[in-house]
């Protein structure tokens, strides 16, 4: 996988079980946090995409775990992005600990972009990739 992008976090204490793990709902936290870091970094700003009536959606998460994390852990959420037909878009993200380069995660997450509702070719997408010279495909 080809990653455009990486985004360093730490486990907080209170993330995590009673098994001194990071609770598996918890990475989905992650993941949504550096796909928003992603697209700030992109030139695309989520709250202005929401007032233009754009409004992105997950229709799909696939997560496979690794390893867990544990309180402090330091890791990287790494980030690539792709189209999956003409309406849907695929944020590929993984997650390694930083301290050791194992991987702990990784995920496809699948979505669409809406505007009243409907689904809208993720042109503004296109648009902030080319910006930056890459390829949206």
């Amino acid at each position: 996988m080809d990653y455009v992008f990486e985004h360093e976090m730490v486990v907080r204490d209170y993330e995590c079980d009673l098994q001194g793990i990071v609770n598996n709902a918890i990475y989905q936290n992650y993941l949504e946090h550096a796909r928003h870091e992603f697209l700030h970094d992109i030139g695309l700003n989520f709250e202005q995409l929401c007032s233009d009536g754009i409004h992105a959606v997950v229709i799909r998460i696939e997560m496979d775990y690794k390893l867990a994390l544990k309180p402090r852990d330091v890791f990287i959420v790494k980030l690539g992005l792709h189209k999956q037909g003409r309406l849907r878009f695929v944020f590929d993200q993984a997650l390694v600990r930083k301290d050791d380069g194992q991987l702990i995660l990784e995920a496809q997450v699948t979505g669409v972009l809406t505007r009243n509702g409907r689904p809208i070719a993720p042109v503004v997408f296109d648009e902030a990739f080319q910006s930056k010279g890459w390829v949206f495909a």
